[in-house]
């Protein structure tokens, strides 16, 4: 990779030498150099290209000195890294340099073989500062698509030695799906349907979030969401509760005038299931999520739900009557169960 260096110095001598003792790193496209006579022409420089990985500069300059335009530099390039040459290398001027924020200090009259090393340092030490700097917003931008309890189990030492491992956990699954969600996209522009879709969703993810749920993943006009470690169940189903009354408070006006006011279907189930990593290492795609019976009897249960109701099985039931007003419904035949399960609606 190419590094661009400016170079500030008022001797024209320095700019000839620089060329005649680099030429093969310029000729090879290593090094690109860019010339400037005082520290304001560098500043100007600067703010004209954006480029640069690297400033030489002198300390005795006419206009601004090389002291000045060191302590200018981070307001136009915080990245940059300046190195010193001058021949005033006394400690007074390398320590009022170093305090500045210069990288590195060479005097002249300059060894370009140790200057040929200096320049790779420093080069090396801003790609290196470039690279984390990226690292730090692509994991910013991660912030957005993974939720903050996986991040903190990914982040863990062990885990690159346990990728595919999984364990099994008790916690408790809740699927919210927005009825007849679906149906809009025939009057509704794709634009706003993702406008609507995501405010209902960014309402009821703070509600699980304020619940200590995290969000395993957004399916169409659907989250599926889990809660574990204590009173996992108590708080699934006041997240349930929550995302309900927020969702259900929108008052939208359709294209043709109607009135629309979203309802919600919500399953929710607990117990054992298992947690890991789901996909292909190799591919270098995975989705850290539960799987069991208990997680598809909670998807299950949100879809034998009618608009309005929060569903759970007896089971459920008995571990929530001292805690919530519930009702019963009636035995469904959900998928995969040889027998009708009895069904309860969550009233408050």
């Amino acid at each position: 990779m190419k590094t661009k260096i400016l170079v500030v110095d008022d001797e024209t001598d320095l700019e000839l030498l620089i060329k005649q003792k680099f030429r093969r790193k310029i000729r090879e496209n290593v090094y690109e150099f860019v010339f400037a006579h005082d520290g304001q022409q560098a500043l100007d420089t600067l703010s004209q290209q954006t480029d640069f990985d690297i400033i030489l500069s002198d300390i005795n300059m006419p206009v601004m000195d090389g002291l000045e335009l060191l302590s200018r530099v981070p307001e136009v390039n915080p990245v940059l890294k300046t190195v010193m040459i001058s021949a005033y290398g006394d400690m007074h001027n390398i320590r009022t340099a170093m305090n500045r924020g210069a990288f590195d200090f060479v005097t002249k009259p300059v060894d370009f073989q140790d200057l040929e090393l200096t320049v790779d340092k420093t080069a090396q030490h801003v790609q290196q500062l470039r690279q984390t700097l990226r690292a730090i917003q692509e994991n910013n931008i991660l912030r957005m698509y993974v939720d903050e309890t996986v991040l903190n189990f990914v982040g863990r030492p062990e885990f690159k030695n346990t990728l595919m491992a999984s364990e099994m956990v008790q916690a408790t699954v809740v699927f919210i799906d927005i009825c007849g969600f679906t149906s809009l996209s025939e009057v509704l522009p794709p634009t706003d349907i993702v406008t609507m879709l995501n405010r209902y969703f960014d309402q009821m993810v703070k509600e699980i979030i304020a619940q200590g749920g995290y969000i395993d993943k957004f399916m169409g006009d659907a989250v599926m969401a889990v809660f574990r470690n204590e009173y996992h169940l108590d708080r699934a189903v006041d997240a349930a509760l929550a995302a309900r009354a927020v969702v259900q408070a929108n008052h939208d006006t359709l294209p043709d005038g109607r009135p629309y006011q979203p309802q919600v279907s919500i399953g929710i189930n607990t117990g054992e299931m298992v947690s890991g990593n789901i996909g292909s290492a190799s591919l270098k795609r995975l989705d850290y999520t539960v799987i069991g019976d208990n997680v598809n009897v909670s998807q299950r249960l949100q879809a034998a739900a009618q608009p309005g109701q929060i569903v759970v099985t007896e089971s459920t039931y008995e571990r929530l009557k001292e805690s919530f007003q519930c009702r019963p419904l009636q035995e469904v035949a959900l998928k995969n169960k040889a027998e009708p399960v009895m069904i309860y609606e969550v009233v408050a």
